[in-house]
């Protein structure tokens, strides 16, 4: 990978992360724009935002602390309090320790979910602020049991109680030698 595409996934990440760190902190885990890329197939924005996951590239830890949060009382207000502390805290602190994978949550019968993954494709466009990114990506199901799979859905049950089981995760695989960014970073 040249410079210019390993300076850019390092601060994009670190982006996401500071990005990620004020939503947690100030506004209650509601997610930003900036988390909420535009889809564009074939060239073609799609209407359609999505909200995309970040998942450490050694999940195995904070999934379980996902998991104990979700496990340790009924209570969605308490569980809603327990994940916000958590995220607040350390978890979008080192931006090092992401993959740079980024994940989103569907419906198990998505339409949308199901002609990303047919056309194995798509270009992420991301936007808050005065920062702009452009992130050609593979698109790939993530298999029930792995650990991208596993990270995104303890983490969107921490925020939404009534997830059903079964449910499609797509992973966003971006191409950094072809990505953009306005302004550019350097």
């Amino acid at each position: 990978m040249n410079s210019d595409a390993v300076e850019r996934r390092r601060y994009f990440l670190g982006w996401q992360c500071r990005i990620r760190q004020l939503c947690m902190r100030e506004e209650g885990g509601r997610p930003l724009s900036g988390m909420r890329p535009q889809v564009a197939l074939d060239g073609r924005v799609e209407r359609a935002q999505i909200t995309t996951g970040m998942v450490k590239r050694e999940p195995a830890d904070t999934t379980a602390q996902f998991k104990h949060i979700v496990r340790k009382t009924p209570d969605t207000a308490q569980r809603y309090e327990g994940a916000l502390r958590m995220l607040s805290a350390h978890y979008y602190q080192h931006p090092d320790t992401f993959a740079e994978e980024l994940t989103a949550l569907f419906s198990l019968n998505s339409r949308f979910a199901e002609d990303l993954l047919a056309r194995g494709s798509c270009t992420l466009e991301f936007e808050h602020g005065t920062q702009r990114f452009q992130l050609p990506c593979v698109v790939r199901r993530l298999s029930p049991g792995s650990a991208g799979y596993e990270a995104t859905y303890w983490h969107n049950l921490l925020f939404n109680p009534t997830l059903p089981a079964a449910v499609s995760i797509v992973g966003f695989q971006p191409d950094w030698e072809t990505s953009r960014a306005e302004p550019p970073v350097t």
